[in-house]
């Protein structure tokens, strides 16, 4: 009976982080069809006397550029780009590439 408690735990965790990975997809197709949209839009329509490199055509991509940073650490978490065994995955290729520069002039 508890190993089947725990089986559903563990499929819920499953179920909400796939939900969660998911929302942050819909989210990020949402930032990229709208700002495109508002961004060539500007610059479809500029006026000879306007210039298109302002902060105002970029503002809507920028702010809520800043909101999916945080969707993205919420989802993935703050190790996404490094991973979380990254420090020992580095000290084993800085090794392996020490040896290697070692046989070298051997």
């Amino acid at each position: 009976m508890e190993n089947s408690f725990e089986e559903r735990m563990r499929y819920e965790r499953a179920r909400k982080k796939v939900k969660a990975i998911r929302g942050y997809f819909i989210h990020l197709f949402a930032y990229l069809v709208v700002n495109g949209f508002l961004i060539t839009s500007k610059w479809v329509n500029l006026q000879p006397e306007q210039d298109f490199l302002t902060f105002s055509t970029f503002s809507t991509a920028f702010f809520w550029g800043i909101g999916l940073a945080f969707h993205t650490f919420g989802v993935f978490g703050i190790l996404l780009f490094l991973g979380s065994n990254w420090e020992e995955q580095k000290i084993t290729q800085m090794m392996a590439g020490d040896a290697r520069e070692n046989k070298k002039w051997e």
